[in-house]
């Protein structure tokens, strides 16, 4: 991933909303949820829902499926390790670069 990519998923998890729904569909596990049990469960006005389900697909943490009549949402499990591995890639690097805490 590159830090528009980063940036980019994380700007679309700020939002109170879409955190929520990702969430809830990562609960929910491999299988996901229709937009309608995310709708009930959240209680998300279904317009309302659909631009946010639309944002997360944009960018990647979801995929969305078409099962007959019914859209099923599912969490994009490796965009989701992905976007955690970028943040900890380079995790405690700089602690040998830091002064030491007992010689301040």
């Amino acid at each position: 991933m590159d830090h528009e990519g980063v940036a980019a998923s994380l700007a679309e998890l700020g939002n109170t909303h879409r955190l929520a729904v990702f969430r809830f569909l990562v609960k929910a596990g491999h299988h996901g949820a229709s937009v309608g049990e995310i709708q009930k469960a959240l209680d998300i006005p279904a317009s309302t829902l659909s631009h946010h389900l639309a944002r997360m697909a944009r960018v990647g943490l979801i995929k969305q499926e078409k099962h007959s009549r019914t859209i099923v949402c599912i969490p994009n499990y490796h965009h989701l390790q992905n976007l955690i591995g970028f943040l900890q890639a380079e995790c405690c690097m700089g602690e040998n670069m830091a002064p030491d805490a007992a010689s301040l």
